[in-house]
């Protein structure tokens, strides 16, 4: 189920919620990237980038274009995973079968638990990532 408060999308699955902040023009049907906060029903929490091939060249061309990344000849992100069609059901999907095959540990970095003075609701921020759409 995918609900949204107005600052976030929240995508909850029986065994983890997975926190995206709402980016315009970004509808939870024809995201091709998105940052994700997963907590599990354990209170672990992971991150993940989520984007698509599309996403990615479109990215790499404008970095051709400005000379980035050397003249876009190479593109990084961490924890990142390419998903290969838009959409939020879609990042959930990949995480289900990464935590049901073991792979969820290499595939997404792990964030510190929440404190008690900490807000519940925030997901962890990508500071000077440019998003393109």
């Amino acid at each position: 189920m995918i609900t949204f408060d107005g600052t976030f999308y929240r995508v909850t699955d029986p065994e983890f919620e997975m926190v995206i902040p709402a980016w315009e023009g970004y509808e939870p049907d024809a995201a091709d990237q998105a940052d994700a906060t997963i907590t599990f029903r354990d209170g672990s929490r992971r991150y993940a980038t989520f984007m698509t091939l599309d996403a990615i060249q479109h990215i790499m061309d404008k970095d051709a274009r400005t000379g980035e990344c050397l003249d876009g000849r190479y593109f990084w992100c961490s924890d990142l995973i390419v998903i290969r069609g838009v959409g939020f059901e879609g990042m959930a999907a990949a995480i289900r079968d990464l935590v049901s095959s073991g792979g969820i540990e290499g595939a997404c970095g792990l964030l510190d638990p929440i404190g008690d003075d900490e807000e519940k609701s925030t997901s962890r921020e990508s500071p000077g990532r440019e998003w393109s759409g």
